[in-house]
């Protein structure tokens, strides 16, 4: 019997979660602040949510987990924009929300793909997708708050990479051009570009096995494809970011890995010269097909999504501390019987706020002393069989002031400690 966590999965334990819970309030509180609402989805889809005709993504192609059930087939999600397209359209959220309708989730996807430092098969995706605008000033305030979540966390070794995959007649030009131009050397490159030259050529440009071929390396640009309209449009988007003071280099290369995407694309990465081969922290674009395809008017939007052990990972290295959210306020210890006196002062502390430790095994008063140091306590309370009798409790600061108190007082004593009084 196999009894340990699946290839691609990873358990995240009691001295972890902390940065979890505090990484994941930053992120709504920046959404709050943006007007982002969540949203969630289902873990699950029809697997044409995900497998749109002719995508030629390796991660419809490659990576999803799909499964039956009778003459359905599912899948788990491998990425949250189409879900929330999905949503948006099956409940007509166009006629009842003012646009740009904004959006956030957050959550486990799901990919079957190699494991390696940084890529999990099931990880944590926080994603945005701004919905019914086409507008320059949406994708920079879009790029915006990612850096706002990104520097949040001490996250300063970053550029912004940036590209325009232009309008739709841009880049019909520019498939034709890349078909020629890769048709006669197609045998030069990797099985899974003779399947992209058919389907959307421009993914061989993204193709990580012959990345550094002369062959790629020598396409055409798709600058030179680009009509006026989507010049025009893609030096808004760079003014924009000019406007706001982010710095930004522009890649002509980028094209990102899913067919969708149409005018802006753009990629977050690390600079830490140990970020490796998973440097990019978060990456998105505009899309102008994706909410028709669903069954919804037609329209515009814009989204990113981040992997969050990424960023966890990204801002440890960077030096960013996280609280510790298993620290202790109060210790309670008791000697000799007084277990049923513990439970229920430990439970009046709790009551007031104060996270709270008390002694229920009968351990001896020196073991308990250990344990409030272990746990990190700042005040400690001891009950004795005599303070039990006499309505009292001694309360202790850790390393510090000891006083005898009342009961009914105590409370009020610690809460005039913690404000410093």
């Amino acid at each position: 019997m196999n009894y340990q966590t699946p290839r691609g999965t990873y358990d995240i334990l009691p001295d972890e979660i902390s940065r979890w819970h505090e990484a994941e309030a930053l992120i709504r509180e920046k959404c709050r602040l943006y007007r982002y609402h969540e949203i969630r989805t289902p873990y699950f889809e029809s697997t044409s949510v995900f497998a749109r005709k002719n995508d030629s993504s390796d991660m419809v192609n490659k990576e999803m987990y799909s499964f039956g059930s009778g003459d359905e087939s599912y899948t788990l999600r491998p990425e949250g924009t189409a879900g929330v397209i999905r949503a948006f359209d099956q409940h007509k959220l166009y006629g009842s929300m003012e646009m740009p309708a904004k959006f956030y989730y957050m959550g486990p996807m799901f990919r079957h793909e190699r494991p390696q430092k940084g890529r999990q098969r099931q990880f944590t995706q926080f994603g945005v997708e701004a919905l019914g605008v086409r507008s320059p000033q949406l994708d920079a305030e879009c790029i915006a708050l990612g850096i706002d979540i990104v520097k949040a966390l001490g996250i300063r070794s970053v550029k912004v990479c940036i590209n325009t995959l232009g309008d739709d007649e841009s880049r019909a030009a520019y498939r034709a051009a890349l078909k020629e131009y890769f048709t006669p050397h197609i045998n030069e490159l990797c099985s899974d570009c003779h399947r992209r030259l058919e389907q959307n050529p421009l993914r061989i440009l993204d193709c990580k096995v012959d990345a550094e071929s002369p062959i790629l390396k020598g396409a055409p640009r798709l600058s030179d494809y680009l009509n006026e309209a989507s010049r025009q449009y893609f030096q808004e988007v760079l003014a924009s970011l000019d406007a706001l003071g982010i710095p930004y280099e522009v890649d002509d290369r980028l094209v990102r890995g899913l067919d969708y995407y149409t005018h802006t694309v753009f990629e977050v990465k690390s600079v830490r010269p140990d970020a490796g081969a998973q440097s990019t922290i978060f990456a998105g674009g505009r899309y102008d097909h994706l909410i028709e395809y669903f069954g919804g008017p037609e329209m515009s939007g814009i989204g990113f999504a981040i992997g969050m052990e990424r960023l966890l990972s990204l801002a440890a290295d960077e030096g960013h501390v996280f609280p510790d959210e298993n620290t202790t306020d109060v210790y309670v210890i008791g000697i000799g019987n007084t277990a049923s006196s513990v439970l229920p002062f430990a439970e009046q502390l709790r009551t007031a706020g104060f996270v709270t430790e008390g002694n229920l095994v009968g351990r001896s008063l020196k073991a308990q002393f250990k344990s409030a140091d272990r746990s990190g306590a700042k005040y400690i309370a001891i009950m004795g069989e005599e303070e039990v009798q006499n309505g009292t409790v001694n309360l202790k600061k850790a390393g510090g002031e000891q006083v005898n108190v009342r009961l009914d007082q105590a409370i009020d004593i610690l809460k005039q400690w913690e404000e410093g009084k």
